[in-house]
């Protein structure tokens, strides 16, 4: 069963989530982070079979929407995943039978990128789960022209500009947010897009916004999950992820998909896939207790 809370509000917009429950009482929480470049996406992005595969195995599940860029900044988005947390911490526990002090999230794309960030809080998560995530966005592969998205159909700048709204934006449709992402890869604007911040004038205020270069010994123990043939997040994004928590001896793993492509959880019932996802069943059950 959905609940629909309202979980940050004031005079200029209030942001939803949906809370799925277990059939167990004091539950743990998997906190839920749509993708979609920070551009677009919505909190209903999830599949029935995920939602399925969380609360059948004991997990009640959060699936939260966030303000959007660029006309929000990354701070602000990363102010909203805190104040989801904090309002689970406070006002969930009123609402709902769940376990504040196990909580977990986990991320897609954008998501991931934002649930590796969470580590990053001063309030962190229990455990991070990353589908495809990436921990620095001051690389060559978000702040260059993207190779992949510029043999697409060019996106041409007035068209990309009137997608842009003066209204804080929550939930961006897939059909016409996905062209401004477009032609912010294209152009090798994105990173600028997000956070203001342009890269090579910058970079040392970049680097605050990304977690490989902020990991502290008390990182929450994380799962990456990355597909080999993922052209629009580079798999060694993950790889090198990884190699920067074992070196802070932080628990990692990264799940490998070969040929795996972006969002390659689409695939559900590939046993590849079906394979992972029971790894990160298992990764949550050990970190949460359950």
């Amino acid at each position: 069963m959905k609940h629909t809370a309202i979980y940050k509000k004031n005079d200029l917009f209030s942001i939803k989530a949906d809370f799925y429950k277990t059939s167990h009482d004091n539950a743990p929480v998997v906190v839920y982070i749509h993708g979609g470049g920070l551009l677009w996406g919505s909190r209903e992005d999830l599949t029935e079979e995920m939602i399925h595969l969380y609360t059948s195995n004991g997990f009640s599940l959060f699936s939260i929407d966030y303000r959007l860029a660029p006309e929000s900044k990354l701070p602000d988005i990363l102010e909203d995943v805190q104040d989801a947390l904090d309002w689970l911490e406070n006002e969930g526990t009123k609402r709902f039978s769940i376990n504040p002090k196990r909580i977990a999230i986990v991320g897609s794309s954008a998501g991931g990128f934002l649930a590796l960030c969470a580590g990053t809080f001063k309030r962190k998560p229990s455990a991070i789960v990353s589908f495809y995530g990436y921990g620095d966005i001051s690389a060559k592969w978000a702040t260059a022209p993207s190779n992949f998205y510029c043999q697409k159909d060019h996106v041409p700048k007035e068209i990309a500009m009137k997608l842009i709204s003066d209204q804080i934006i929550i939930d961006g449709t897939v059909e016409q947010r996905f062209l401004l992402y477009l032609y912010a890869r294209q152009t090798g604007e994105w990173i600028e897009t997000l956070t203001g911040i342009n890269p090579s004038v910058n970079k040392e205020e970049l680097l605050k916004f990304c977690p490989i270069h902020n990991i502290t010994k008390d990182y929450p123990p994380t799962l990456l999950l990355h597909g080999t043939k993922d052209v629009d997040v580079p798999y060694e994004q993950s790889v090198f992820m990884r190699a920067a928590l074992i070196k802070e001896g932080i628990e990692t793993k990264l799940i490998t998909i070969p040929n795996g492509e972006h969002v390659f959880d689409k695939d559900f019932h590939n046993p590849f896939v079906q394979n992972a996802l029971n790894q990160v069943i298992d990764f949550l059950k050990n970190q949460l207790s359950i």
